[in-house]
């Protein structure tokens, strides 16, 4: 009898911990502060001084960075697969049609020569693109993000699954919502992430239609006749520097003014529109526009939720030598 209770005391206890040795072994449990305290104390040191360096050179690297953290987490995985070339049969996620006017990755790889400059090997390149990310965003005028590190790269591309993972610039609000919310992130978080196009512009390509024949009647008119200025014609030429910004007022600084210019109807595109007046998502804008600090709150706890998806840790991936190239392909190059 005493050994049946016993058993039966144990399987219970087991079914009790077992949800906590799940979240044990997966991969967000293995990020953690300052992960490279030992291995390389200067890491995170060495890349906010780059990121400073390159915002006095070039200001809208920030941005770059800012981006990048978007592109490569909702994409599977926050593993730097985005920076990978084209190379040895992989087909780089770049090369995507929701890469478009992605710029400045070059300079990833002044920040990880630098990096190897002190630490050979030891930085992994997706931690180059989530802490560039951070100190990017303060040097917008954002909030200082607290990130875990610990992330390892990826060996491979997810090209084929870009346009599937990534909304397109007018996609439905639903649509961004179900995107956002697979990665844990939710309607407060997205609206708040969002707020990133505070700092954002946006190419006429993916404007045109909303301008011609007719202005969208969402717009307001004299910010639609604005955008009509910028955007002349309803046939740009993709390579042309034809563009729009969120935000006219403080157009290099991550703050509430984009939910403020969305109760006035200037949002640049549906997707920011239809924020302001869906039941789900127009609550949070009125908060967000209110009160700044509450954006930004909300705005460095979705960030975070972005930085941890599904990243590979421990034994899985590998730290790139070179962030352009997986190291099997890096290794036969040089």
């Amino acid at each position: 009898m005493a050994t049946k209770r016993h058993h039966h005391l144990c399987s219970s206890y087991f079914f009790l911990l077992l949800p906590l040795l799940l979240q044990f072994y997966s991969g967000e449990s293995q990020l953690q502060f300052n992960y490279y305290a030992q291995s390389c104390p200067k890491a995170e040191d060495i890349i906010k001084q780059q990121v400073i360096n390159l915002y006095n050179k070039h200001g809208n690297t920030a941005v770059s960075w800012v981006r990048n953290l978007f592109h490569d987490c909702i994409v599977k995985s926050c593993d730097a697969s985005l920076l990978l070339k084209k190379a040895g049969g992989i087909e780089s996620e770049q090369a995507s049609e929701r890469s478009f006017g992605m710029r400045n990755f070059r300079y990833v790889d002044t920040i990880k020569e630098a990096l190897e400059e002190e630490c050979p090997v030891t930085v992994s390149c997706a931690d180059i693109v989530a802490l560039s990310a951070r100190e990017g965003i303060v040097m917008l005028g954002g909030p200082r993000i607290e990130m875990k590190t610990g992330r390892r790269d990826s060996k491979e591309s997810y090209f084929t699954e870009v346009d599937k993972l990534i909304p397109n610039h007018n996609d439905s609000l639903s649509t961004v919502l179900s995107a956002f919310q697979s990665t844990g992130i939710d309607v407060e978080g997205t609206v708040a992430l969002l707020g990133a196009h505070s700092v954002g512009r946006v190419h006429c390509v993916n404007l045109v239609h909303r301008l011609y024949p007719t202005v969208d009647p969402s717009l307001n008119p004299e910010y639609g006749e604005y955008l009509k200025r910028r955007c002349p014609t309803p046939n740009p030429d993709p390579k042309a520097v034809l563009y729009a910004r969120n935000d006219r007022e403080t157009p290099m600084i991550i703050d509430n003014n984009y939910y403020k210019n969305l109760l006035n109807q200037k949002g640049l595109l549906i997707v920011d529109q239809q924020l302001a007046s869906d039941p789900r998502t127009a609550p949070f804008v009125e908060k967000m526009a209110a009160d700044n600090g509450y954006f930004h709150q909300q705005f460095s706890r979705a960030v975070g939720l972005l930085s941890e998806n599904n990243p590979l840790t421990v034994d899985q991936g590998e730290i790139r030598k070179d962030c352009r190239y997986a190291n099997s392909i890096t290794n036969n190059v040089y």
